[in-house]
């Protein structure tokens, strides 16, 4: 039986739940890992999910010096699969590209709530783009997780949506889990 769209988006939300395994001799993943300050826009103006798909290719293209057809095409061809909105009005849009050395995130508010027909109906307001290298494997599944684990905490998610500047959502994102909310 091939799985339908919603399949899919179940069984990657329910990867999203799962926590990642932790070695100790390995630092664990924190969000600074994923997004640098330069990758955060405070107040993104779109009126749908295509612009912003479109508006955060064209940033990630200049931040990560890939192509941003190629970053679009990714990210649309994720969404055909099913939406990449996670509900609370956060979505996570990603995809693995194979010229991509290195996993890298992008960090959008926007100025007003848009429809990613999540699957909770909410709008959403807060997106995190991911990208990978094709051969990321389980650090791409370590990354969607964590960045799930963050946007889905309320207080987190409260912080950052009454962060007005960069420096501020730059701030919320880079705290520690346990004192971030």
């Amino acid at each position: 039986m091939v799985p339908t769209a919603l399949d899919v988006a179940r069984s990657e939300i329910d990867l999203l739940t799962i926590p990642t395994a932790y070695s100790p001799s390995e630092r664990p993943m924190t969000i600074t890992d994923l997004v640098a300050p330069e990758a955060i826009l405070p107040a993104l103006k779109v009126n749908s999910k295509k612009q912003a798909l479109q508006e955060l290719s064209a940033r990630a293209a200049v931040l990560t010096g890939q192509n941003e057809r190629a970053i679009f095409e990714v990210l649309l061809q994720r969404e055909k699969l099913g939406t990449t909105a996670v509900g609370y009005g956060v979505a996570i849009p990603h995809g693995k590209l194979p010229k991509l050395e290195k996993l890298s995130g992008l960090f959008a508010r926007l100025d007003r709530p848009i429809d990613f027909e999540a699957m909770d109906g909410q709008p959403v307001d807060l997106i995190f783009l991911l990208l990978a290298p094709e051969g990321a494997g389980a650090d791409h599944l370590k990354a969607l997780a964590r960045i799930a684990r963050l946007l889905r905490d309320q207080e987190i998610a409260k912080k950052l949506r009454a962060s007005r500047d960069a420096e501020a959502l730059y701030s919320v994102l880079a705290l520690p889990p346990a004192t971030a909310a």
